[in-house]
């Protein structure tokens, strides 16, 4: 925000220079950006009167000038202006002064002839005083203008620009008021507010009459729980807006509209209450701020038409909508030059019900910036009275009754908060009166209660950021200085509990990392429509953002696969065909912030073939190339007798591959492939995934496993072939072998798989290998061959399956 500090000092003058005042305000929290002049330096440029005019001799277009620069006698000067006339005051030149140009040297002014005729000096424009031209030919000065007074002084244009960047829970610093209000704070000084009278009201009419102010009618009150409307009627619009408020608004970065306009930006930079004026012959019936109905349009003062969602908040009348509330006017009731009779809004609008809205739209005003943040909700009235002052005062005309709707219950609570005075100790490090903390306090503008051992401190309304004591901490530390606090060694007590979450995570990591992944960052956020094709019940519901920072990004992800699934098609697009991307962060179910679960996870993505381009034989990657990239992540020394796979029934997998992880019963996440209809529907090939909770893999990595001596007798290994049904599972056949093989079981794998020919239809052949160890003797052939048959016996009883001879 951009505010002019002749205006600020206005409201509080501190003996301080432009320096000191920025650095004061930078420490206190309200960083300065930038701080420049209102013109770049220039000199030897003075007030002058134009006291005659005569043609040029020679040229056609220039003027032969006599100029009253506050001398003994007038300076002649040729000009080209075309609006040079008798009588006129301008800004001069004169001889030996230097103006500003693009570049360090400047525009030395010297005695010249033009045409023959000597011209001592140069009548200047705007521009080329470093301001902004409103017309083509020179800067028409007020006629009160002090002949020979310097420009800089006359103009203001020494005058320091604050370019300030206020946080986003500061929104009390929008404004002269509340910039003010610190400055005062800082300084122990009073801040000198405006004398707005309250302006007398017409007595009520009927609405027929153009001088009576609408009715108004609240249907969303929770939205608005306080509106004022007030009529201004017979102004004149002759009179245009006075330069001392051309000046404020435009060193404050906004642009001289009319008159009408003018007055509402004055009002909003001033005090930081967002304003707008209809055009009372516009509106029809009575005013009713509710919530816009779906598919509602309207045109809006920039001439963008829009259709309405249904959760906007509208101002209307009989007619239809008038405005979007809190953000910008329609075009229907836009003030133009030729209004005289005008209706003034001024109203709290509840932050939540702003928030988001205009960029819905792609706007970004004002009001919306500050109606976001929280605007002083004791504001209106005020605001409403200085405009009506600043209108009526200025350009005449009669004020009409105020019309409002005001919903007390409905306003934000100011809770007293109770602050322990040693707790500011505690926290700041150094002790600091409680007296001091109160003055702080209360210059805040808080109302505070003094007991021997705390303060309780109720915020005043234009405070939306102090709810907890730390806030009221944080105000007493930068109001005392952060430069007063001394620096201090913390007093650490080190534990040496070691967190080993990050290290394990990290091991995973490169696990995928040797296996050709690579890892991405994205945001949390997630697009509502991926959502909806990557769904299922089992992943739970969405939560929506109040405030999205981008419509693609306006829920919170419930699974990681939301935010990689679009680095894949970012990556297609630009010919990478082969994508292997893994990520780890939260996954977020629940539809509120109440019952929000947050689950760390990992998860991957691979598309393409299993490798790259090799000289030899290629293949696409298939579901048995992404369970071994899973089971990367699982700990070496697990046991494999622990971990199960089951069939998922997840919406958005292949229903014939995609499975669930077990381990030891406890389900940690899932794997295959992305359904077809969800991988067409995002223009995506064949693309494997697999998401796994991070919490249960650092178990496991975490486990402790003892020591054991190696046997010093042989290993025997037996190898079954088996013909089986093909519905019956590996999984289930190695159950069955391990619970019949005994304890002296070391190892059981697959080596084999066959289906073709001299294999009966709906069959196929299993090989298994499984090894017996005795750590005390030597496996006997009989002992073997004993717990063998019964393997082989436990297969055909309990699956049906058939031993191969051959």
């Amino acid at each position: 925000m951009k505010i002019s500090e002749q205006w600020l000092r206005q409201w509080v003058n501190p003996a301080n220079t432009s320096e000191q005042l920025a650095e004061q305000l930078t420490m206190a929290g309200l960083e300065i950006d930038d701080r420049y002049a209102v013109a770049r330096d220039f000199n030897g440029v003075v007030v002058g009167e134009v006291i005659s005019v005569e043609p040029h001799p020679d040229a056609d277009k220039l003027r032969v000038t006599q100029v009253n620069i506050g001398n003994d006698a007038p300076i002649q000067i040729v000009c080209g202006a075309p609006n040079v006339y008798v009588g006129m005051k301008a800004p001069v030149a004169t001889v030996g002064a230097v103006l500003p140009t693009n570049d360090s040297q400047g525009f030395h002014i010297k005695a010249s002839e033009l045409r023959g005729i000597a011209s001592n000096g140069m009548l200047c424009g705007a521009s080329e005083i470093d301001l902004t031209d409103s017309i083509d030919g020179l800067l028409e000065l007020p006629e009160d203008a002090p002949v020979g007074t310097d420009i800089r002084e006359y103009l203001g244009l020494d005058n320091q620009i604050l370019d300030i960047a206020i946080t986003p829970n500061r929104g009390d610093c929008f404004s002269v008021r509340g910039i003010a209000r610190e400055i005062s704070v800082i300084n122990d000084l009073a801040v000198q507010t405006p004398d707005i009278p309250n302006i007398p009201e017409t007595e009520p009419q009927v609405f027929d009459n153009v001088n009576s102010t609408p009715a108004v009618t609240v249907s969303a009150t929770a939205a608005c729980p306080r509106y004022l409307l007030q009529s201004i009627n017979d102004i004149d619009r002759s009179i245009d807006t006075p330069k001392w408020m051309q000046d404020a608004l435009i060193q404050s970065g906004l642009r001289s509209h009319n008159f009408l306009v003018d007055v509402t930006n004055y009002v909003l930079m001033e005090l930081g209450q967002p304003l707008h004026a209809f055009d009372a012959d516009t509106i029809v019936g009575s005013i009713n701020v509710r919530l816009a109905q779906p598919k509602e349009t309207i045109t809006l003062l920039n001439e963008q038409t829009i259709s309405l969602a249904g959760d906007e908040l509208v101002i209307a009348d009989d007619k239809g909508v008038l405005a979007l509330a809190g953000i910008m006017g329609g075009q229907r009731s836009s003030v133009t030059d030729n209004t005289t009779n005008i209706v003034l809004e001024s109203a709290f609008f509840s932050p939540l019900t702003i928030a988001g809205r205009a960029r819905r739209f792609g706007l970004h005003t004002d009001a919306s910036q500050r109606f976001e943040r929280g605007v002083d909700f004791e504001l209106p009235a005020l605001a409403l009275a200085r405009a009506c002052d600043l209108i009526i005062s200025i350009t005449g005309g009669q004020a009409g009754p105020i019309a409002k709707s005001e919903h007390s219950e409905q306003l934000p609570a100011r809770s007293p908060i109770t602050l322990p005075i040693a707790k500011v100790r505690d926290v700041i490090g150094i002790e600091i009166a409680p007296d001091l903390m109160v003055r702080i306090l209360t210059q805040l503008g808080l109302i505070v209660e003094q007991t021997p051992d705390a303060l309780i401190c109720t915020p005043p309304s234009y405070r939306f950021d102090i709810s907890i004591p730390e806030d009221l901490i944080e105000e007493i530390a930068r109001i005392y200085g952060y430069d007063n606090i001394p620096s201090t060694l913390p007093h650490l007590q080190v534990s040496m509990d070691y967190d080993d979450t990050a290290d394990l995570t990290y091991e995973m990591k490169l696990a995928l990392v040797d296996a050709g992944y690579m890892e991405a960052i994205s945001f949390s956020f997630s697009d509502a429509k991926l959502e909806a094709l990557i769904d299922d019940e089992a992943l739970g519901e969405v939560l929506a953002l109040a405030n999205p920072i981008s419509s693609d990004l306006a829920v919170m992800r419930r699974t990681l696969l939301s935010s990689l699934l679009p680095c894949v098609q970012y990556n297609l697009n630009r010919q990478q065909s082969r994508v292997r991307f893994f990520e780890t962060g939260l996954s977020f179910v629940g539809r509120s912030i109440s019952d929000l679960v947050q689950t760390p996870s990992i998860a991957l993505v691979a598309v393409g073939n299993v490798w790259g381009e090799q000289a030899y034989q290629n293949r696409a990657l298939d579901f048995y190339d992404l369970k071994h990239d899973v089971e990367q992540l699982l700990p070496a020394q697990l046991d494999s007798a622990r971990i199960r796979y089951e069939r998922s029934e997840l919406d958005f997998l292949h229903p014939g591959q995609s499975a669930k992880l077990y381990i030891d019963e406890h389900y940690i996440g899932w794997l295959g492939q992305l359904h077809p209809n969800t991988a067409k529907q995002l223009d995506l090939p064949v693309t494997w995934v697999a998401q796994l909770e991070l919490a249960p893999l650092l178990t496991l990595a975490r486990e402790q496993h003892g020591i054991v001596t190696p046997s010093k007798f042989p290993q025997v290994r037996r190898d079954i072939a088996i013909l089986v049904d093909s519905d019956i599972s590996v999984q289930t056949l190695q159950a069955t072998i391990r619970e019949s093989a005994g304890a002296l079981l070391t190892d059981l794998w697959l080596f084999d798989v066959y289906q073709g020919e001299n294999v009966p239809t709906g069959q196929r052949s299993l090989a298994f290998a499984i090894t017996w160890q005795d750590k005390n003797q030597t496996l006997s052939d009989e002992a073997v061959k004993i717990i063998t048959d019964k393997v082989i016996t436990a297969l055909t009883t309990q699956h049906g399956a058939q031993l191969r001879d051959s």
